[in-house]
């Protein structure tokens, strides 16, 4: 439970849009493992595959949208 709300805080306060991406990530993951522990496997497995596939969207947005400096020379 601690583990969740650490991660959600990171979400928000990383500027870093792919370490707060990863820190999404692990929110998710920590929530399903609730769910599993709260003998809801159904919904831990969906909570983990719902989120799976918005996670990799997520990383493909983000890398995409970032913009990469090149290196002056």
């Amino acid at each position: 439970m601690v583990l969740t709300v650490a991660f959600a805080l990171l979400t928000v306060e990383l500027k870093d849009i792919l370490h707060a991406i990863l820190a999404f990530c692990g929110m998710c993951i920590t929530i399903g493992v609730i769910f599993w522990l709260l003998n809801a496997p159904y919904v831990a497995v969906f909570q983990l595959l719902i989120y799976a596939g918005a996670i990799v969207a997520l990383f493909i947005a983000a890398i995409m949208l970032t913009t990469h400096k090149e290196s002056v020379r």
